[in-house]
Parts: C-alpha cells; sequence; structure tokens
C-alpha cells in the first residue's frame, strides 16, 4: 500500500481576525466538513473558520503532521506572513483551488 498524501492548511474567518491551523488526507472532504459546519462545537464551528486561506502538500501524511505541528507553535505574524505570500487577498481557495470547488454548492 503506498503513502497517504498529506495536507497542511489554514483557515480564517471572513474578518480574518482567527486562524486554524489543521492536517488532512483528504483536502476536499475536510473542507466540507468546516463549511457546513458538520461538527457543531468544534472552534472552526463556534468561530465561522470557513475560508481556506493556505495550502501545503506533502507525499507523507507524517511530513504533514511535522509541519502542522511546527505552524501551530509559530506565533500569528508567521502564519499571517505565509499566506500573504501565497495568497494576499486571502481569497477562499476552496472555490478555486478544490476538484469540486467546495463550498460553492453548500
Amino acid at each position: 500500500m503506498g503513502k497517504k498524501r498529506g495536507y497542511v492548511y489554514i483557515m480564517s474567518n471572513s474578518r480574518r481576525t482567527v486562524l486554524y491551523v489543521g492536517v488532512t488526507s483528504d483536502l476536499e472532504g475536510r473542507m466540507r466538513k468546516h463549511k457546513t459546519k458538520f461538527y457543531t462545537t468544534s472552534f472552526s464551528a463556534r468561530y465561522n473558520v470557513d475560508r481556506l486561506v493556505y495550502i501545503e502538500e506533502f507525499d507523507s501524511i507524517v511530513d504533514a503532521i511535522a509541519r502542522e505541528k511546527q505552524l501551530k507553535a509559530g506565533p500569528r505574524w508567521r502564519k499571517e506572513k505565509l499566506i500573504n505570500a501565497l495568497n494576499p487577498n486571502w481569497d477562499d481557495l476552496a472555490l478555486s483551488r478544490l476538484p469540486t470547488r467546495v463550498g460553492i454548492s453548500q
């Protein structure tokens, strides 16, 4: 069996006041859960964190988990610097980068 790919992502709310760092092997499915507030009491649901603003892809979920821990341990300004380098307008990347354009038809 091959290695699972991994993704580290940063999400924010529409006012950019909250950041959420996560890791998954199924980015499309995970975004759908965030956007539909599938877990109603989760951090992202409580704080309306539903905008995908940053993505990193890894060949291994193990590498993605290590990167997630590194990002979570760092200060907010460092996360903002990553976001601004990739996505200066903080557009919702789920609308343009994912195969089924998660969030449009929800």
